[in-house]
């Protein structure tokens, strides 16, 4: 069964750090990008980060120098370390994988999609 399977999520507290996890199965991450995005009710995915399949990673502006994707291809799984977290970046973050990181922001572009996690940022 192909399918990307998110974990990590959970509330927390401003400026707290969290790390999610994505993990493959059924096929292979190793020539193919692996993006992040994340999605609030009444609002589009939004394209968080992306890392190719040779490292590269490529951010949206709003979490620069905070959020830091990586992969592990011998694990077959994606993590995001986010830090210094705001009330901003909660959300339901989605996994997904596609061939090339072209145009990485367009969710309609990615053939593979996990089922999310909740992550709330609340005091």
């Amino acid at each position: 069964q192909v399918q990307l399977v998110e974990s990590g999520g959970a509330l927390v507290q401003p400026g707290d750090s969290l790390t999610l996890t994505c993990e493959a199965s059924g096929f292979t991450l190793d020539y193919l990008a692996a993006s992040w995005f994340r999605q609030v009710p009444g609002s589009e995915r939004e394209g968080v980060t992306c890392v190719g399949s040779r490292g590269t990673t490529y951010y949206a502006d709003s979490v620069k120098g905070r959020f830091t994707v990586s992969r592990d291809d011998a694990k077959n799984t994606v993590h995001l370390e986010m830090n210094n977290l705001k009330a901003e970046d909660t959300g339901v973050y989605y996994c997904a994988a596609k061939p090339g990181f072209k145009n990485w922001y367009m969710a309609e572009l990615y053939s593979y999609w996990g089922q999310g996690t909740q992550v709330t940022v609340s005091s």
